[in-house]
């Protein structure tokens, strides 16, 4: 196992390096000059050339990509050109808001989604079968932008149990994470559901029935925990797509994540802001691929991790 993990490592290497490219070349590709944004449109030439200097970008490319891979290894994004703050002071508040919006989507999004390809696999063909795979294929259907403004008209203002905005309070956890995750749940409660199918129909669970094993022994003990490998890469892909994919989530809730600061930066042309935070979920993602490869062989021994 610990020669995997420092496998894998070396492995990352090149993927991070691929991404900081991609990410640095976001700032290049896009238009418009940082300096002249930090020293305002009607600012003398002379300011704009100062900034210019200071922040290296008279450079050639080459230098200023392993000045920016050398900061970033160091957590140093450089500065906003909106408020001259430090870029990481930016993003860390913002991050940890996500990264608990994810967590909590994806709770829920595994617990939902599992109950329900469990009862769908074991009473297969059954009125609850069906009935959970009609609302899963409701679930793939909506849009979570469009799932949080009905949360927020039902629950919030008509009935008035939830705060429509905001997070960190009781009362704002509930439908953002709803909102979030329910195409999540719907998704692994199919995948569920398909490999419990698949694993429930081989020898040795027949030969742990033919025994008197107890049923929900052979389920939970035998069954799911054969079955769970496919949908451990679901969870992690999708835990990867809330952490970079709940802008929509957060615009709709008002909650001041990383992804609400994206959206913002972009409309201000705040580029190093950009440029980190999507580095940071890059980073970020890569990490939670690596964690499923290694629960790969937590949950069968057998799997091979060359």
């Amino acid at each position: 196992m610990t020669t995997f993990i420092i496998r894998r490592l070396l492995q990352l290497i090149p993927v991070l390096l691929g991404v900081t490219i991609l990410v640095f070349s976001l700032m290049h590709l896009t238009p418009g000059n940082p300096a002249v944004i930090m020293a305002g449109e009607s600012a003398p030439e002379a300011t704009v050339k100062a900034i210019e200097q200071r922040l290296g970008l008279n450079d050639p490319l080459h230098i200023q990509y392993l000045n920016f891979l050398g900061n970033a290894a160091q957590l140093d994004f450089g500065v906003s050109v909106r408020d001259n703050i430090p870029v990481f002071d930016h993003i860390q508040p913002r991050f940890l808001i996500t990264l608990e919006l994810t967590i909590y989507s994806t709770i829920f999004t595994v617990v939902l989604g599992l109950l329900a390809g469990i009862v769908s696999a074991i009473k297969q063909y059954s009125f609850y079968d069906v009935t959970l795979m009609i609302i899963t294929l409701f679930g793939l259907s909506m849009p979570n932008f469009w799932l949080g403004l009905m949360l927020i008209q039902w629950f919030a203002i008509e009935l008035g149990w939830f705060a429509p905005t905001g997070w960190g309070n009781a009362d704002q956890l509930l439908l953002p994470v709803i909102s979030l995750g329910t195409a999540g749940a719907a998704i692994i409660a199919r995948m569920t559901r398909s490999s419990m199918l698949d694993v429930i129909q081989q020898d040795y669970i027949r030969t742990a029935r033919a025994k008197g094993v107890k049923e929900r022994t052979v389920i939970f003990r035998h069954a799911l925990k054969n079955a769970m490998i496919p949908v451990v890469t679901v969870i992690g892909l999708q835990f990867g797509y809330f952490l970079g994919g709940s802008i929509l989530t957060e615009s709709v809730f008002a909650i001041n994540g990383l992804g609400r600061l994206i959206i913002d930066s972009i409309l201000q042309r705040d580029f190093p802001v950009v440029q980190g935070a999507v580095l940071v979920i890059a980073v970020s993602f890569v990490f939670v691929n690596l964690i499923v490869d290694i629960s790969y062989r937590l949950l069968n021994k057998r799997v091979d991790l060359n």
